[in-house]
């Protein structure tokens, strides 16, 4: 890809369907074994149609490997900085793919999110029910959604690589790039 640390990326993603979705600006921070790493400073402003927020933490995002099949990597994960209150929200998507500086998925709803005080839930089930209906989920895209969402779920109650504190180096570089956070 050729970025080098710190450069502008973008995360973009949509619903099925062609349904815009969130754009997050980003920093590329670098990529190891698990993917690339990239960088969203507390204050950043990211917004979806009827939401326009700015992230409160500073917030490390992976990009699943591409040396993993498709059917593994059908997630985007966002790290937040300790003081937040969520610890890793891992979002259920189509396989992510670097367009350029962007990083495009389709959100498919099913979202796992692991709270700083160590509590685990699954998210948005009602709405994937609802949307693999009225939106016309494929089989296999609603198969791959499902067995991303319990592989990521099991492997953050394991607390197995990357989410095992992995983030934190990635989180030190974020914080040389942004001082003072």
């Amino acid at each position: 890809m050729g970025f080098a640390l710190g450069d502008p990326v973008r995360i973009e993603m949509e619903k099925w369907g062609d349904r815009p979705h969130w754009r997050i600006p980003a920093r590329w921070l670098g990529s190891d074994e698990y993917g690339d790493w990239l960088g969203i400073p507390a204050g950043t402003r990211m917004v979806r149609p009827g939401r326009d927020v700015l992230s409160q933490a500073d917030q490390v995002g992976l990009v699943p490997t591409l040396d993993l099949p498709d059917h593994e990597r059908a997630w985007l994960a966002t790290f937040h900085a300790a003081g937040a209150d969520t610890w890793v929200y891992v979002d259920m998507t189509t396989p992510p793919r670097w367009d350029g500086p962007v990083v495009r998925a389709v959100d498919l709803d099913l979202d796992v999110i692991r709270m700083q005080n160590g509590w685990v839930l699954v998210d948005d089930e009602d709405e994937f029910a609802e949307h693999r209906v009225s939106l016309s989920y494929p089989h296999e895209i609603v198969s791959m959604a499902v067995a991303s969402r319990d592989r990521v779920h099991a492997a953050i109650l394991d607390e197995d690589p990357p989410f095992d504190g992995h983030h934190l180096g990635w989180q030190a570089v974020l914080d040389g790039l942004t001082p003072g956070t």
